[in-house]
C-alpha cells in the first residue's frame, strides 16, 4: 500500500511537471523566453528526454555541455558556419549559380535509423556522424533542415519522433518536438510526420539551392520526400558532403580535447592487454580484454572490429577472425581503438607473446620503429607536407631499410624501384584522417596540405607471407605494424596523441616480462 501511495504521488508530480512544460515550450518557433525555458528544462529529471543530459547523467556531462565535451553553442556555430560557407562558395560564381539566381540555400541531413540483426533484435545504435556533428542529437530517424536567406540569416529545424507512451515503454524515452528547441538550440521543431508537408512549403517559398546527400541518408521516407519535392519544384539536388567534411577535418579546441581523451583510453587499455598477454591465450580473449578495458574507462565501445593477429595471421592486413591460440614464438599484432563521446582512436601495436623478440623479429621491429619515427619527424617538411607525400616517403625509406638488412637486392638503387619494393612489403597507405569516424572525411583528398586542427594516423608496417620464397625463411610469416594518432595543434606543433601506448622495443619486453614474473611469483 505504501508503494502504491508513493507511485500515485509521483504520477501527480509528473502530470504537474508536464503541464508546466507545455506552458513554456512550443513545438514551433523559439520565443523570447528561451532562457527561462532552458532553466525549466534543466529542472527536468532527465529520463523523459531521449538522451543523457547534465541533469540525468552528471557523471558524464558537465552543466554547460549538451553532450560530453561539447557545448550547445558549438553545435549552433557549426550549423551557422556550414550555411555561410555554402552561401559564400555559391557567391563566387556571381549572381547565377547552378543555373539559378537565388541566394537562398537549404541543407537536409538525416539521422541514422535503427538496424536489426534479426526480427526485433537491434544492432547497437550509432548516430550518423554528420547529423551528430551538426545537432548533438542521439535519437534515430530524426531530420535536420537548415536554411540561409539572401540576408545571410540562418535558421534550423528538427523533425523528431513524437512522444509515444507505448513505444517509450519498450524502447525508452523520446525528447519529442516540444523539448527539442531548447535542448538542441534549433529555431523550430516538428513531428516527423509533418516533414514532407513542411518541406514542400519551405522549398516553394524560398526556391533555394537544395543540398542533400542521397547516398548517405538511411531514411527512405526522407529520400522519397526530397526527391518528390525537388522534382515538383524542378530544383536540382546538390551534394553537401564536401562542405561538411571540410568543417569536420579541422578540429575545434573542444574536439582536440575529445581526441586526446579517446586516444588516452585506448592507449592505456592496450598497455594493460600487452602486459597480460601469455602464450596459450586466444586472440579472442585479447579482443574481449581490450573491449572491456576501454569500456571500463567510459568508452562507448570499440571503434571498429579489431585485428588481433598472432604469428603469420599478422601478415593478413585486415585479419578479424581473432580465433587462434598464441604460441610462445608468436608476435601479436593488435589494431584497436575506441569511441568516446563520438570521437575515435586507432592504434596498432605489435609485441611478443612470450615477452621476448626473436632475432629476426627484433630486426624487423626495430626497422619499422625507426621508419615510423622518421616519418613523424618528416611531417610538415619536404616529403611530408601531405598524407600522400608521407606515403611516398614511407615506401622509399622502407625499400632502403629492407635493402640495408638484405631483403631487397643491392642493385635496386633507383628511387622508383625502392618505392616499389617498399610498397610490396607494405601495400597500404601510411595514413588516413581520424575524428568522428575511423577513416574520417573520406572525400577529403590525402593530397591536401596538412594544417592545424587535422588529426591523422601514421602506421607503417611490414608483412612477409610464407609464400615470399625470395626472403630468408626466418623472416617469413612475420607481420609488424606500429600505428599512432597525431594532431597538428593550434600552435602548429605535432602531438602524438597515443604516445603513452608503449612501443619502444626494450620497454615492451620489460612490460611483458615484469607482468609474467609477477604472475609466476603469485
Amino acid at each position: 500500500m505504501f508503494a502504491l501511495t508513493r507511485l500515485a504521488r509521483c504520477s501527480a508530480i509528473r502530470r504537474r511537471s508536464l503541464a508546466e512544460i507545455s506552458t513554456y515550450l512550443q513545438p514551433q518557433r523559439c520565443r523570447s523566453q528561451a532562457s527561462s525555458t532552458k532553466a525549466r528544462l534543466n529542472e527536468l529529471d532527465g529520463p523523459r528526454l531521449g538522451q543523457p543530459t547534465s541533469v540525468s547523467h552528471p557523471h558524464l556531462i558537465q552543466p554547460h555541455e549538451l553532450v560530453p565535451g561539447l557545448t550547445l553553442d558549438e553545435f549552433q556555430q557549426r550549423r551557422s558556419k556550414l550555411m555561410h560557407k555554402i552561401q559564400s562558395y555559391a557567391s563566387t560564381f556571381g549572381d547565377n549559380y547552378n543555373g539559378r539566381s537565388t541566394k537562398n540555400h537549404m541543407v537536409i541531413v538525416g539521422a541514422a535509423s535503427k538496424k536489426y540483426m534479426s526480427g526485433k533484435i537491434p544492432f547497437v545504435f550509432r548516430q550518423n556522424s554528420d547529423f551528430y556533428y551538426l545537432t548533438g542529437c542521439l535519437e534515430p530517424d530524426s531530420i535536420l533542415v537548415m536554411t540561409i536567406d539572401q540576408g545571410a540569416k540562418v535558421e534550423s529545424m528538427l523533425f523528431m519522433r513524437p512522444k509515444d507512451a507505448h513505444a517509450e515503454l519498450w524502447d525508452g524515452p523520446r525528447t519529442g518536438p516540444e523539448l527539442s528547441v531548447p535542448l538542441f538550440g534549433v529555431t523550430e521543431a516538428h513531428d516527423l510526420g509533418q516533414f514532407e508537408t513542411i518541406l514542400g512549403k519551405l522549398v516553394s517559398g524560398l526556391q533555394p539551392h537544395f543540398w542533400f546527400d542521397m547516398k548517405s541518408c538511411d531514411l527512405q521516407h526522407v529520400r522519397e520526400g526530397v526527391i518528390k519535392t525537388s522534382s515538383t519544384e524542378n530544383i536540382q539536388l546538390l551534394p553537401v558532403h564536401t562542405f561538411l567534411e571540410g568543417l569536420r577535418l579541422l578540429k575545434s579546441p573542444a574536439e582536440m580535447e575529445l581526441m586526446r581523451r579517446t586516444c588516452s583510453i585506448a592507449a592505456q587499455s592496450i598497455n594493460e592487454v600487452m602486459a597480460e598477454t601469455r602464450p596459450g591465450q586466444s586472440e579472442h580473449h585479447l579482443f574481449a580484454s581490450v573491449d572491456y578495458k576501454c569500456r571500463q574507462r567510459n568508452a562507448s565501445y570499440l571503434a571498429y572490429p579489431p585485428v588481433v593477429a598472432a604469428g603469420r595471421n599478422a601478415t593478413i592486413i585486415h585479419y578479424v577472425d581473432n580465433s587462434q591460440l598464441l604460441r610462445p614464438q608468436d608476435l601479436v599484432l593488435m589494431d584497436a581503438g575506441c569511441e568516446y563521446a563520438g570521437y575515435t582512436s586507432d592504434i596498432t601495436r605489435t609485441w611478443p607473446a612470450s615477452g621476448n623478440f626473436t632475432a629476426p623479429q627484433r630486426t624487423l621491429y626495430d626497422m619499422v620503429s625507426v621508419l615510423q619515427s622518421d616519418i613523424i619527424q618528416l611531417i610538415g617538411r619536404m616529403g611530408g607536407e601531405t598524407l600522400d607525400q608521407l606515403f611516398q616517403s614511407t615506401c622509399y625509406r622502407l625499400g632502403k631499410y629492407l635493402q640495408e638488412i638484405g631483403l631487397v637486392p643491392k642493385e635496386a638503387d633507383d628511387y622508383k624501384t625502392l618505392v616499389s619494393q617498399g610498397y610490396r612489403f607494405c601495400p597500404h597507405h601510411v595514413s588516413h584522417y581520424l575524428g568522428m569516424d575511423v577513416h574520417d572525411t573520406p572525400n577529403v583528398p590525402r593530397s591536401r596540405a596538412l594544417e592545424p586542427g587535422m588529426v591523422f594516423t601514421v602506421e607503417p608496417g611490414i608483412y612477409i607471407g610464407q609464400e615470399c620464397t625470395d626472403v630468408p625463411p626466418e623472416f617469413r610469416g612475420i607481420g609488424i605494424r606500429i600505428e599512432d594518432d597525431l594532431l597538428i595543434n593550434k600552435d602548429s606543433a605535432v602531438e602524438v596523441l597515443t604516445a603513452e601506448c608503449i612501443k619502444e622495443r626494450r620497454s615492451l619486453e620489460q612490460l611483458c616480462q615484469q607482468a609474467e614474473a609477477a604472475t609466476d611469483s603469485a
